[in-house]
C-alpha cells in the first residue's frame, strides 16, 4: 500500500528528522554494494548517532569516511553479540541514539543483531529502522519468477550431507502444500555444489536465477533450470555476493493416488496402519497426520 503526502517535500531542503534524533535503536539499511544508494535519511540517521554498531569497522568506516561521517563505531558480530548486548541496552536506557548496521544491506537478514533487538523489545525501548536496499528482495525482483509469496531461507549447511538432510526438509514442506519462490544466499566458492545439490533435491527442471555482483560494475543475472545453472557454474568461477532465486514447485498430480497405492501396498505386505503411515509419511513426504487418517480410512474399508 502505497500512501501519500499531503504537501510534496522541498527537495531543496535538509533531509527530514530521523527516528534517530530521537532516543532508541535504530536499524540503518546499508548499499549492498554501489555506495551511491546509502539514502540521505540514513546518512542523517548516522551522523546524527551516539554510537554506530556494525559487523566490521573498516567496512562501514570505508562507507561513513566516503560521506564525510565521523561517528563512534562499536563491533557487533555474531561471536560478541551477547557481551555487547547488555552494554547497548545500557546505553540506550540512558537515552543514547544508537544506530546498527551490517556490512551490507538490511541489518538482521542473515547478519547479526536479532538478539539484541530481541532484548530491546523486551525492555520497552525504542526501536526504529530506516529502510533501504536488500540483496534478496532485488534478487527476487529481477528473477523473472513469481514475486509473491516467497520464503527466504539464509544461507544452507555449508557441508553436503547436512545441506541434502535441508533440501530434504525443505522439499518435503512443498510436497505438505507449500508453493512460494525460495530465496538463498551463497558463498562463491559452494555455489556450483549448491545448486547440484538443489536440482537433485528440488527437481533439475525447476526454475531458477542467479543473482551475483548486484548494484555493482560486473552485476549478474543468470536464468534458467537449477540443472543448466549447476552445469554452468561447475565450469564458470563466481565472484561476489551471491543469490539464489528458486521458482515455486510445480503442482504435483497423482499425489492423492500414490499416497492410496502406497498405503495399500503397505498393508497389503501386513504392516499395521500406523506402521504403513509412518513408512508412507518418511517416504513421501507428506504430513504424518494427513497420511495416517487416510490409512485409517482404507484399514476400515479393508
Amino acid at each position: 500500500m502505497t500512501e501519500l503526502a499531503s504537501d510534496p517535500p522541498d527537495p531543496g531542503a535538509d533531509p527530514p528528522a530521523t527516528a534517530a534524533a530521537a532516543p532508541g535503536l535504530t536499524l540503518v539499511a546499508t548499499p549492498i554494494g554501489n555506495l551511491g544508494d546509502l539514502s540521505p535519511r540514513a546518512l542523517a540517521t548516522l551522523r546524527g548517532a551516539d554510537a554506530v554498531l556494525c559487523e566490521d569497522t573498516r567496512v562501514t568506516g570505508a562507507m561513513l569516511a566516503r560521506h564525510g561521517v565521523s561517528v563512534t563505531m562499536v563491533p557487533l558480530h555474531e561471536h560478541n553479540e551477547d557481551d555487547q548486548t547488555p552494554k547497548v541496552l545500557a546505553r540506550l536506557r540512558g537515552g543514547a541514539r544508537i544506530a546498527l548496521v551490517s556490512d551490507a544491506g538490511t541489518p538482521l537478514v542473515s547478519d547479526p543483531g536479532y538478539r539484541l533487538v530481541r532484548a530491546a523489545i523486551g525492555e520497552g525501548l525504542a526501536v526504529h529502522a530506516v529502510p533501504g536496499p536488500n540483496a534478496a528482495v532485488m534478487a527476487l525482483t529481477l528473477s523473472g519468477l513469481p514475486p509473491h509469496p516467497f520464503l527466504f531461507l539464509g544461507f544452507l549447511p555449508p557441508r553436503a550431507g547436512p545441506r541434502a538432510a535441508e533440501i530434504a526438509r525443505l522439499r518435503a514442506v512443498e510436497r505438505a502444500g507449500l508453493s512460494a519462490a525460495l530465496i538463498l544466499y551463497e558463498a562463491p566458492h559452494r555455489l556450483a555444489d549448491t545448486l547440484a545439490a538443489l536440482a537433485e533435491g528440488l527437481g533439475a527442471d525447476r526454475a531458477a536465477a542467479v543473482a551475483r555482483e548486484l548494484t555493482k560494475r560486473f552485476e549478474e543475472v543468470r536464468r534458467g533450470s537449477l540443472s543448466a545453472l549447476a552445469t554452468h557454474y561447475a565450469g564458470a568461477e563466481a565472484r561476489g555476493e551471491i543469490c539464489i532465486v528458486i521458482g515455486p514447485a510445480p503442482e504435483e498430480r497423482g499425489s492423492a493416488e500414490e499416497l492410496e497405492a502406497r498405503l495399500r501396498d503397505a498393508l497389503a505386505a501386513g504392516m499395521s496402519v500406523r506402521d504403513a503411515a509412518a513408512a508412507v509419511a518418511e517416504a513421501t513426504g507428506l504430513p504424518r497426520k494427513q497420511v495416517y487418517a487416510r490409512a485409517l480410512e482404507l484399514g476400515r474399508d479393508a
